[in-house]
């Protein structure tokens, strides 16, 4: 049996995770018996060891970064992403309330409920047809507030190739 870390809480379902160090996750509600919960692990055992596989694999783009390409990239970032986001808003007729750059890890971008957009400097990291993928994206969510049909339909309006940009983020990630 796997050595995998329990987080019991109010949820209704099992749910596996690989943390960032490569640690085994496991999610479970309080009422589910742990003879259940391991057998689930075991049913899982070929896509824990193939994620675990890809988290070895990966390549932690932080550590390679000097703390000087990290304040170019958060530079290029402050430049290019708020004049980017105004050309795309304006062809788009969307209006967002504010453009921020933070250092998330997990995400490119998000839309606030209040229409705030916010980018993370890593997406300097990308081509510029990934990052305008991503500009687009955020901005349509002005007018979609989900990942519907719609939604992707409104970005394919502006964005006819956004397909293969988006292919270049996750070809890279």
């Amino acid at each position: 049996m796997l050595d995998y870390k329990l987080i019991r809480s109010s949820r209704k379902t099992l749910s596996l995770e690989i943390s960032a160090d490569k640690q085994i996750i496991v999610r479970a509600p309080f009422r589910v018996q742990k003879s259940v919960i391991d057998s689930f692990v075991c049913k899982h055992i070929v896509w824990i060891e193939k994620h675990l596989e890809k988290r070895k694999n990966q390549i932690n783009k932080e550590l390679v970064l000097t703390s000087e390409q990290i304040k170019e990239l958060k530079r290029k970032a402050s430049e290019y992403l708020p004049s980017k986001t105004a050309y795309f808003a304006n062809i788009m007729d969307v209006k967002p309330t504010s453009v921020k750059i933070t250092s998330a890890k997990k995400r490119f971008g998000s839309c606030s409920p209040k229409n705030g957009i916010c980018y993370s400097w890593r997406l300097m990291n990308y081509p510029v047809l990934a990052i305008d993928y991503v500009i687009v994206h955020e901005l349509a969510h002005i007018k979609h507030k989900n990942h519907s049909k719609a939604l992707y339909e409104y970005i394919e309006k502006y964005l006819p190739d956004y397909k293969n940009r988006l292919k270049l983020l996750k070809d890279r990630s």
